[in-house]
């Protein structure tokens, strides 16, 4: 065979043929469809018992594998479409695409397969790089769709472990910018862990640091969040009182600075700064407030395709209804709220939603119903709860309703932190 022949067959090994991309076409549409149908299983699976209950879930899990597989072989064909493309690059490519996918009614469950397939792939990957000019911004896409991860499926300790990283290569490299964001990026960590006061102390390295020019606002939006975040969490220790109601209002004065500051035009902030002072308004018992601010951040996430978005404000809408006397509507937010979390592969806001009816449940005396919810809450859960653990204590006892308050939902910047990162690193170039 010549060398010409041989080289031949090569660009037939490295290109697509128009075959294969009429399949990625056919193969994206096709993913479309399964993701469609697991959802609409999922939905009618949930509620029921017994066999019905188990051959939906099966036949759910059997398409999203199979979807999953269609993503995972159009993504090799693209990859094997770029040339001379270093695999940092490659992999911050399509760690990108998935982020973007994560939360969204755009493969987001298949998303969560992804990231929970490759996060150890992409931490080594960041472990093996030296942080060089040339390939930092790809490092910092890395660490960027870890951090979406790593808050939707809550790992505080492996947020914190990518904030030192980070920081590492930012001082390596001399990029102030990246600093900034890794201290405010350990805070965030900080928080998870119930640090409150290491988080108050990164986010002030975060101010100290802070870069100027056209992406300063979007960083500064985000430590106004969090130290909002940080206030509710005080608000959480403190018994009801002066210092519970003081934190509360900081909370919302942080917010209404982040509003302010908000970079222009961005969907997903107006629904995450919408929703924690939805939040707000529920630790001050404002039922009306909360709708006043769920209400439009439902319709804004709706718009923007994000099912994250959209279920967490319904699982809030569905505590006010509960805090106005409304347990009909309360129940039926919560089931709504429920499908959406578990179309995302959201297993802490599906966990918190089979609470919430759980805990309904036991108030209402239908304490089979509440058990059986309960335990399906217990089982989603990354980590315990102790408001859980005594309603399902009342349970199985059969004894009275504890006198506790229920988990009071949390909205972590999300979305909306990705894409103002993106602008972030644009404007470092």
């Amino acid at each position: 065979m010549s060398e010409e022949e041989d080289k031949a067959l090569d660009r037939q090994d490295e290109e697509p043929s128009r075959t294969q991309v009429f399949f990625l076409f056919v193969g994206g549409v096709v993913s479309g469809v399964l993701t469609d149908l697991v959802s609409q299983l999922l939905s009618q699976s949930f509620g029921q018992r017994g066999i019905v209950q188990w051959v939906g879930y099966s036949v759910a899990g059997l398409l999203v594998l199979v979807a999953f597989a269609l993503w995972r072989w159009r993504s090799r064909i693209v990859r094997r479409r770029s040339q001379g493309v270093t695999p940092l690059h490659a992999a911050a490519e399509e760690a990108e695409q998935w982020m973007i996918a994560l939360g969204s009614d755009a493969g987001g469950m298949a998303a969560a397969e992804w990231f929970a397939l490759n996060e150890d792939w992409l931490r080594k990957l960041l472990a093996s790089e030296k942080g060089q000019n040339a390939a930092v911004d790809d490092f910092a896409r890395i660490c960027d769709a870890l951090e979406a991860w790593y808050v939707r499926h809550p790992d505080p300790d492996a947020l914190l472990q990518l904030s030192e990283l980070l920081t590492t290569t930012a001082e390596a490299s001399g990029r102030r910018g990246l600093a900034e964001l890794a201290a405010a990026r350990a805070a965030t960590a900080y928080r998870m862990l119930g640090d409150l006061d290491a988080a108050t102390t990164r986010l002030g390295v975060s101010s100290n640091i802070a870069a100027h020019g056209r992406t300063a606002a979007a960083l500064k939006m985000r430590r106004q969040v969090e130290r909002a975040l940080l206030h509710l969490a005080r608000a959480d220790r403190a018994p009801a009182g002066n210092d519970r109601d003081e934190a509360v209002l900081n909370a919302r004065d942080r917010l209404d600075d982040a509003r302010l500051t908000r970079p222009g035009p961005d969907l997903a902030a107006d629904v995450a700064i919408a929703i924690n002072l939805a939040v707000v308004h529920l630790y001050q018992h404002d039922g009306e407030g909360a709708l006043d601010q769920l209400r439009p951040a439902l319709a804004r996430a709706t718009a923007a395709g994000d099912l994250s978005g959209q279920a967490h404000a319904l699982e809030l809408m569905g505590v006010a209804a509960w805090m106005r006397r409304n347990p009909h509507e309360a129940g039926s937010r919560w089931e709504h709220a429920a499908h959406l979390y578990a179309e995302v592969d959201e297993r802490e806001g599906h966990a918190r939603c089979l609470q919430h009816l759980g805990s309904a449940a036991v108030t209402e005396g239908d304490l089979d119903k509440a058990l059986d919810l309960l335990e399906q809450s217990s089982m989603l859960r990354t980590s315990p709860s102790e408001i859980l653990t005594k309603y399902l204590d009342a349970a199985r006892r059969t004894s009275e309703l504890p006198v506790v308050a229920d988990d009071p939902p949390r909205r972590t910047p999300g979305t909306w932190l990705r894409r103002a990162f993106r602008r972030f690193v644009g404007g470092l170039k």
